[in-house]
């Protein structure tokens, strides 16, 4: 496989891939030239923030509020969960009906005797994955 990058202002940034196949390389491109492509607004305090999803460690709901959850900060997001579930890659899952992490920013999973699974990030933030979510959570990760 050849890559040629041109770097020209005056021209539209795009990316054309010609193959012979759809290989898992082309697929895993695609997904992050998505993930670069979509940015969230969110609102701290009174200033606009402008996220990459490979910016954010999960989505969470409270007080019926939305807040993407970055490496230092909680942020203000007006849109609702399901609405941003649509536009999220693979990286991505619903871990319970308020929560959806990034994979990617997951530091470790930690079990207990009663069943629960906890879920800690790489930034320290810590949430559960829900007894309705523990079997899809499990396969998507391999676990």
């Amino acid at each position: 496989m050849k890559i040629n990058v041109f770097i020209d202002k005056n021209h539209e940034e795009e990316i054309q891939i010609f193959a012979h196949e759809k290989t898992a390389l082309i697929e895993k491109i695609e997904e992050l030239v998505n993930d670069f492509s979509i940015e969230i607004i969110a609102y701290n305090d009174k200033e606009i923030v402008r996220l990459n999803l490979s910016d954010i460690y999960c989505f969470i709901t409270e007080s019926n509020k939305l807040f993407a959850i970055t490496e230092k900060e909680k942020l203000l997001v007006k849109s609702r969960l399901y609405s941003i579930e649509e536009k999220l890659s693979c990286d991505f899952i619903k871990i319970n009906k308020s929560c959806i992490a990034n994979i990617k920013k997951i530091d470790r999973f930690n079990a207990s005797i009663s069943g629960t699974l906890e879920v800690k990030f790489k930034n320290g933030y810590t949430e559960y994955v829900s007894r309705r979510s523990i079997k899809t959570v499990k396969e998507r990760l391999g676990l």
